[in-house]
């Protein structure tokens, strides 16, 4: 009686689909609760499943890998909220309606025939990550689309089937549209998921997404979505397996003093946060704090 909504992610930060979704958002709703699904993996299940069958309310479609944005460079945070009936009456302002004519913007309360539980100060986003999203659709069509969903679990399931005789994964699979690996293939070699992924900066690589979700430890999250051709993802998993074997041949040097090759070596991370520089200074300012 006391839950007024949940959050879920669907699929998962593990790059698993929630199959007791359905199960969940009836539950809810028989509580009188509404269910807000998080749309930062949407690219695993676009043009293959409509949210609202899943018994969604409100989903935020942040483009975040979906429809070629990149993860990161403004694409997180940025995209439409869309709502289901049971909450379409309280949609904040403005908003846009399909009418006769064409689209209208519906921006002040007056114009309105629903309740409007309030305005959004800010609501243009990031246009760029727009306009390349829309064209991104357009180019495809719906068929494409499924495609891109289909291409980008493939993918993720390519890269776990190749890796995990070497790399150690909390989930045997099939996962969705990322591979998830703890740092259990790393025990006893003296090297961390932190030098495995600066390691591979010197492999010309943007290292993955590490430590994360919390719930695996030493976590490295691999999301090659549906971009990436059988070539790029055969010499990216070579490059992840002579990794595995340096570590295992202790070969620590490659991955300690890694990033070699990059314009910025690695930070003195105890340094940073024991002295940390909150505001420009002149180079000779800078040389005297450190001393």
């Amino acid at each position: 009686d006391d839950v007024a909504a949940i959050m879920l992610t669907n699929p998962n930060t593990c790059g698993l689909f929630e199959r007791d979704i359905i199960d969940i958002a009836d539950a809810l709703h028989e509580a009188g609760g509404y269910f807000y699904c998080d749309g930062a993996n949407f690219n695993a299940i676009v043009g293959r499943v409509r949210p609202g069958d899943l018994g969604i309310d409100a989903m935020h479609i942040n483009l975040h890998k979906t429809f070629s944005t990149p993860h990161g460079g403004g694409g997180p945070g940025s995209g439409p909220t869309v709502l289901s009936d049971r909450l379409e009456a309280f949609a904040p302002l403005p908003y846009v309606v399909a009418g006769e004519n064409g689209f209208d913007l519906i921006e002040l309360e007056a114009q309105s025939a629903n309740q409007p539980f309030g305005r959004m100060v800010a609501f243009h986003g990031q246009m760029g990550m727009f306009v390349r999203a829309l064209s991104y659709m357009k180019s495809h069509g719906s068929d494409g689309l499924r495609q891109v969903a289909e291409d980008a679990v493939l993918n993720a399931n390519y890269v776990l089937a190749s890796l995990q005789d070497v790399m150690t994964a909390p989930f045997a699979g099939p996962c969705m549209h990322e591979a998830l690996f703890d740092d259990g293939f790393l025990k006893g070699t003296g090297i961390d998921t932190l030098d495995f992924a600066k390691a591979m900066i010197d492999e010309g690589y943007h290292p993955m997404t590490m430590y994360f979700p919390l719930v695996v430890h030493g976590a490295m999250l691999i999301e090659p979505t549906e971009t990436e051709s059988r070539d790029t993802l055969d010499l990216f998993i070579a490059t992840l397996r002579d990794l595995v074997r340096s570590a295992n041949a202790g070969e620590t040097e490659r991955f300690t003093n890694a990033p070699e090759l990059a314009p910025r070596r690695r930070l003195d991370e105890t340094r940073a946060a024991r002295q940390p520089i909150l505001r420009w200074q002149a180079a000779e300012e800078t040389a005297q704090a450190a001393e």
